[in-house]
């Protein structure tokens, strides 16, 4: 789901640029800032890069039960389903600096104005995503700078949105419960 969250992301970013700006090519991938060897990947050239930097296991108890009630009225026993958040890097990097400020604050208009992406509002939204929500990372400057260090690159004109809620589902019934279908009370009068 962790690709699939990310991929979708990218393409509707990619159409909101396209649509903005009346272009014909896309404008945004899905990439590391800095190869493994330490060279900036050429394809990131005169894009907008999205980058996964972090994964968090959301902890809020409801979303983890495991006893799914079956059609035929008994129980099934699996693994629970697991939700996680995305810190994702949004990173413009064009040659000319203005269309790097230009594309960051199209991307960051895309996000305040679609905080949230459900089924209900984007009928591309893949299967077993549901919906994402989408929230701006208040990071200060030394919190990015550790960021950009950490990652042996140099700062480019970015921004952090935590992507919330990816499902992760194994899919696994570890057991079967039948269901009570009677009171016995073995207390005699």
């Amino acid at each position: 789901m962790i690709d699939k969250a990310l991929k979708f992301s990218k393409d509707i970013l990619d159409q909101f640029l396209k649509n903005e700006m009346g272009l014909e090519e896309s404008k945004v991938l899905i990439n590391n800032i800095i190869d493994g060897d330490g060279t900036i990947p050429q394809i990131n050239q005169n894009k907008v890069v999205i980058s996964l930097i972090n994964l968090e296991k959301e902890t809020l108890r409801p979303f983890y039960t495991r006893n799914n009630k079956l059609p035929d009225g008994n129980y099934s026993l699996s693994a629970p389903v697991e939700r996680y958040n995305l810190d994702v890097l949004i990173t413009s990097n064009f040659d000319d600096y203005n269309e790097t400020l230009k594309f960051l604050n199209a991307s960051i208009l895309f996000f305040q104005t679609n905080p949230c992406i459900s089924a209900s509002s984007n009928s591309n939204i893949p299967d077993g995503l549901g919906k994402l929500e989408f929230e701006l990372e208040n990071v200060s400057y030394h919190q990015m700078h550790s960021l950009w260090s950490a990652m042996g690159a140099k700062y480019q004109p970015s921004v952090i949105y935590k992507t919330r809620l990816v499902t992760l589902d194994a899919n696994e019934i570890d057991a079967f419960d039948p269901s009570i279908s009677q009171n016995s009370n073995s207390a005699s009068a």
